[in-house]
């Protein structure tokens, strides 16, 4: 009997520690919801995160305008500058060489950060 109040008692406490929690009163004073604001949404990691990505593209497209379009320039016979490659079909000519450039620079910045985010949930960081 004595071993079956212990257990009672017991699923008592895990009751009581899972019943949900009341919700904090709102924060007083516009500094204080400022603050609640930007903890609640991760508004600075967001500011970061973004800055970075900015940085991170600048990067990837001069990677791309300078290292493996002339790159690509050397490996094919007679184009100079993948950026200004045109292609004529009757009176119209279309510039494709810019489509490619941004495709290029995409499909590695998107490369990079799925390489990120492995990273990330490989290390726990959410």
């Amino acid at each position: 009997m004595v071993k079956d109040e212990e257990m009672l008692e017991e699923l008592k406490k895990i009751r009581a520690l899972l019943e949900p929690k009341p919700t904090p009163p709102p924060p007083k004073g516009l500094w204080a919801e400022f603050k609640g604001f930007i903890e609640n949404y991760k508004v600075l990691g967001l500011a970061v995160a973004f800055i970075m990505g900015l940085y991170l593209g600048a990067l990837v497209q001069s990677l791309v305008k300078d290292l493996l379009l002339p790159a690509i320039g050397l490996a094919i016979p007679g184009l100079a500058d993948l950026a200004t490659y045109a292609v004529p079909v009757g009176t119209q000519t279309f510039g494709i060489g810019s489509f490619l450039v941004a495709l290029i620079t995409f499909i590695i910045v998107a490369f990079v950060i799925f390489l990120i985010v492995k990273i990330t949930k490989k290390w726990g960081i959410k």
